[in-house]
C-alpha cells in the first residue's frame, strides 16, 4: 500500500477520459482531495505548480475515473456479512489494487440477526472510520432476503422472507439510511408495497433472484423497479414464449442491468448480445465477488456455506455458482475483448453509470473539476498502474516518478 499525504498533485502526459471528451495529452491537478484543474499539455507550465508533487507518465498511459463496484460481498478473506469493522477495512484496503475507488458493501440472505449486525457495522464504519487512503464505502446493497425461493442461487433458502416494509424500515434505520439498492423478487411483493416505498425513499429497487414472468416484469417497472441484479443469473431466463426477467431486462430501457463479466457467469457471446441490445447507457459492470477474491484456489465460504474455488471459479457443494472471484480490472478487459467496446464505454459502465444510478454523480463517476479525486492510471494493456482515492495515492504498480 502506498499512501501520499500531500494535498496537491499534478498528473501529466496522460490520455485523460474526462466527463465530456477524451484529451489525448493532458494533465490533471488534484488539491484537497478534489479535482482542481484539467488542462492540455500544450499549456502546461511547471513553474505554476512549484508546491505540488508532479508525476510525469510515460507514453501510452490513460487516466480514468475510479471504478465504482455497487455489488461486492467480499475480498481477501473478508466479507461484508462478517459484521466486523476489520473485514470492511480489509476490503477497502484491497480494492484499489483493481482500480476500485468506492463500493457498496453488499449483504446477502441470512437470518435477521446476522443482517442487522452487518448493517449496523457498516453504518458504524462509515460514521467513525477515516476512509481516506482507501476505497470508500459509499453505502449498502441489500441483496435479499426478499427473494424467490425458486431462484435462490447461492442464497440460503431457509432465510428467504416475503417483502416486508416494516422490517425494511427497521433495517433502514439500523443502517443510518445507507441502503442504496435492494435486490428483491418484486413478484413476491403484494401490491408492490416495498417497491413503492423504496422508490419514494430514493432507494433503487432491483429485480434479482426473481422468478417473475414477463407480465410481472412490466408491472414491476410500472411500480418503480429500475434495476436488474446480475443479469441472466438468479432469474427467470429468456424463452420464446415468455421473455421472463432476462428478456424484460433486454427489452426495457427503464432497467439498468448489472453484469458479471468473468466469462463464467455469462457466456462471452451473450455478454456481446446484451451489450448490443442494452447499449452502454444501461449496463453497470460489477464483480459480485466473495471473500475468495485475491486468495489462492481452495475451500472458502459464503453465508455459512462451503465454497470450492478452482481456477478462480467459485461453486457451492451443490454446483451452484457462489458469487465470483472477479477483479474489476479483469472485468473491463473481458468486456472489451467480448464486445469490442472502447475504454470510453468502460468508463461509462464501470464509473459513470453506477454513480448516476445511486445518485452520487455530483461527487464521483467522472473526471470533472470539483469532483472527488478518485482516479486510476491504466497502461496500454489496461493494467492498473496507479490508484488515487479522494486525492491520495493508495496503490502504485511501479514506474511512478516524482
Amino acid at each position: 500500500m502506498v499512501t501520499d499525504e500531500l494535498q496537491e498533485l499534478v498528473l501529466k502526459n496522460l490520455c485523460i477520459y474526462t466527463e465530456t471528451e477524451v484529451t489525448p495529452k493532458g494533465y490533471v491537478v488534484v488539491k484537497g482531495g478534489k479535482i482542481d484543474a484539467i488542462g492540455l499539455m500544450d499549456s502546461f507550465q511547471e513553474k505554476d505548480w512549484i508546491n505540488a508533487r508532479i508525476i510525469d507518465f510515460p507514453k501510452g498511459m490513460n487516466l480514468i475515473p475510479g471504478f465504482i463496484d455497487i455489488h461486492i460481498h467480499g475480498a481477501n478473506n473478508a466479507d461484508a456479512m462478517d459484521g466486523t469493522l476489520n473485514a470492511l477495512e480489509v476490503m477497502a484496503n484491497t480494492l484499489p489494487k483493481e482500480g476500485t475507488t468506492s463500493f457498496l458493501a453488499t449483504t446477502m440472505t441470512q437470518d435477521e440477526e446476522s443482517i442487522e449486525k452487518s448493517l449496523s457495522t457498516i453504518a458504524q464504519y462509515m460514521e467513525t472510520v477515516d476512509q481516506t487512503g482507501k476505497a470508500e464505502i459509499i453505502g449498502i446493497h441489500l441483496e435479499g432476503p426478499f427473494i424467490s425461493e425458486k431462484r435462490v442461487g447461492a442464497q440460503p433458502i431457509q432465510s428467504v422472507k416475503k417483502p416486508d416494509v416494516a422490517l425494511f424500515k427497521k433495517w433502514k434505520s439500523l443502517s443510518n439510511n445507507q441502503i442504496k439498492i435492494v435486490t428483491m423478487a418484486p413478484e413476491e411483493d403484494g401490491n408492490f408495497e416495498l417497491v413503492r416505498y423504496l422508490k419514494a425513499e430514493n432507494i433503487v429497487p432491483s429485480m434479482g433472484h426473481s422468478d417473475a414472468v414477463y407480465d410481472q416484469v412490466l408491472k414491476s417497472i410500472q411500480a418503480g423497479v429500475n434495476h436488474v441484479t446480475h443479469l441472466f443469473n438468479g432469474m427467470r431466463g429468456f424463452h420464446h414464449r415468455d421473455p421472463g426477467v432476462a428478456g424484460g431486462a433486454l427489452l426495457h430501457s427503464e432497467l439498468m442491468a448489472e453484469m458479471i463479466v468473468d466469462g463464467v457467469h455469462i457466456h462471452p457471446e451473450i455478454v456481446k448480445l446484451a451489450f448490443l441490445q442494452k447499449g452502454v447507457d444501461h449496463i453497470i459492470l460489477i464483480t459480485d465477488s466473495m471473500r475468495a477474491k485475491w486468495l489462492e484456489d481452495g475451500i472458502s465460504s459464503l453465508g455459512g456455506q462451503k465454497v470450492i474455488v478452482k481456477d478462480g471459479k467459485a461453486l457451492l457443494e451443490n454446483g451452484s455458482l457462489a458469487g465470483s472471484t472477479l477483479k474489476m480490472n479483469d472485468a473491463i478487459n473481458n468486456m472489451m475483448n467480448f464486445t469490442g467496446c472502447t475504454l470510453q464505454d468502460i468508463v461509462q459502465m464501470a464509473s459513470y453509470n453506477p454513480a448516476k444510478q445511486i445518485g452520487i454523480l455530483d461527487k464521483k463517476g467522472s473526471i470533472a473539476k470539483g469532483k472527488d479525486a478518485d482516479l486510476v492510471v491504466l497502461d496500454e494493456n489496461n493494467q492498473v498502474m496507479l490508484t488515487i482515492c479522494n486525492g491520495q495515492i493508495v496503490y502504485s504498480n511501479g514506474g511512478v516518478t516524482a
